[in-house]
């Protein structure tokens, strides 16, 4: 039996977080979103990238809890992006690229605040990762859905996503899929 959970995390551009945790051993479903915005309504990915929306890009993680914890997917998100720079991620800037962790009930309100006070100590500068509850996720448009995987050869995914896979294989080869 299956112990199926859902978590929110945004750590810049979303293309590079739904790439590192579709190859997480655990995961069932990543979806690329928009989370933590004041404009009422549905966004479009357009309306996210003139910063004026209030959402971050965001992945949604479908993921069976008996094979991985939320607790290793947020120290392998932790550990896979800049958790210290305000509002980027690489050339990326913008409160749209902020580092996030949006949670869906208390108890995963607590594993965030432990998991980043335990990473904390493996950065030099200080964790500006926001810790907030998920309101409303609106699920981003078609063609940003499996974007590396239907682009591996694009700039952006040869240069910007697949050093992240790289740190992720090296960091975390027990926690993924064969």
């Amino acid at each position: 039996m299956s112990n199926i959970q859902v978590a929110t995390v945004g750590g810049g551009c979303f293309w590079c977080t739904e790439a590192v945790f579709q190859e997480v051993k655990g995961v069932e479903k990543v979806v690329s979103g928009y989370s933590g915005g004041t404009v009422p309504g549905h966004p479009t990915y357009r309306e996210i990238c003139s910063g004026l929306t209030g959402h971050a890009e965001v992945i949604q993680i479908t993921f069976d809890a008996d094979v991985i914890s939320y607790q290793d997917l947020l120290i392998i998100f932790m550990t896979t992006h800049d958790p210290t720079t305000l509002n980027q991620q690489g050339a990326d800037r913008g409160t749209q690229y902020r580092s996030v962790i949006y949670f869906h009930d208390e108890k995963q309100e607590q594993i965030a605040k432990n998991v980043v006070a335990e990473i904390s100590s493996y950065y030099e500068k200080p964790i500006v990762t926001e810790i907030s509850p998920l309101a409303i996720f609106y699920e981003a448009e078609a063609e940003h859905q499996n974007y590396y995987r239907t682009h591996p050869t694009q700039g952006y995914c040869s240069f910007v996503i697949t050093p992240k896979l790289t740190k992720l294989r090296k960091l975390h080869s027990d926690k993924l899929k064969a």
